[in-house]
């Protein structure tokens, strides 16, 4: 993986230690050896835009790269804009555990979590 783009500025998003907790955790069940977590945003989901989240080995010229604790992190130009601030953290109940997005960028937010608007 290419980490000529790994920011030194203060991040667009910041990860929680039950995020990088979760992720490493992930990588090792995967036996993923190269590559980052990349988040982002798409349109649709029930008020407008979406999260997104998943392992990726490519960087973008105009992508940015963070290093949490191990873990790198990609985001898209275009996504940074709507996750400026925003905290990813990790959560376990009775029920499993998911990614929590904390983002004070968004407007509303539909009951799961998984969509917003800005």
């Amino acid at each position: 993986m290419d980490t000529t783009n790994v920011e030194t500025q203060a991040p667009v998003i910041t990860l929680t230690d039950a995020a990088v907790t979760e992720v490493k955790r992930l990588i090792n069940v995967q036996g993923i050896e190269e590559g980052g977590l990349r988040l982002g945003v798409k349109g649709g989901g029930c008020s407008g835009l979406s999260y997104t989240i998943n392992f990726d080995d490519k960087i973008g010229q105009y992508d940015q790269v963070y290093d949490f604790n191990g873990v790198k992190v990609i985001i898209d130009a275009k996504s940074a804009i709507y996750l400026q601030g925003t905290q990813l953290d990790y959560q376990k109940d009775l029920m499993g555990g998911n990614f929590k997005f904390l983002n004070p960028n968004a407007n509303k937010t539909c009951g799961c979590g998984e969509s917003f608007s800005a």
